[in-house]
């Protein structure tokens, strides 16, 4: 994505006249990849980190759903907030189903 700005403003017009917001939004996005294997690395220790990595999952999978719905984004978009929006169900059902043995 680093390397893919001028690509996608040609295939996502208008491009983007903000590179600070890009590189900021995948910087963040970077991050949280590495706060993911964190908490798969120990989950009984890393486990509240679940609550803010679902709430990542779901408020970027909700905001493109809602921009899609309320037509300001194509469809090719939406897909790979979708595989978000999968991947932070697997939290929530992670996140309860580790709660037995997070406990002491």
């Amino acid at each position: 994505m680093y390397f893919l700005r001028e690509k996608l403003g040609q295939l996502f017009p208008p491009a983007s006249n903000h590179p600070e917001q890009y590189y900021g939004f995948i910087g963040v996005a970077l991050a949280w990849q590495f706060a993911f294997l964190l908490v798969a690395s120990d989950v009984r220790r890393f486990r509240p980190l679940m609550l803010p990595a679902m709430a990542e999952k779901f408020l970027s999978a909700g905001a493109v759903i809602w921009l899609y719905f309320s037509q300001q984004i194509e469809p090719a978009i939406v897909g790979p907030f979708l595989i978000d929006l999968f991947l932070g169900i697997l939290f929530v059902i992670s996140y309860f189903l580790s709660a037995e043995w997070a406990s002491p």
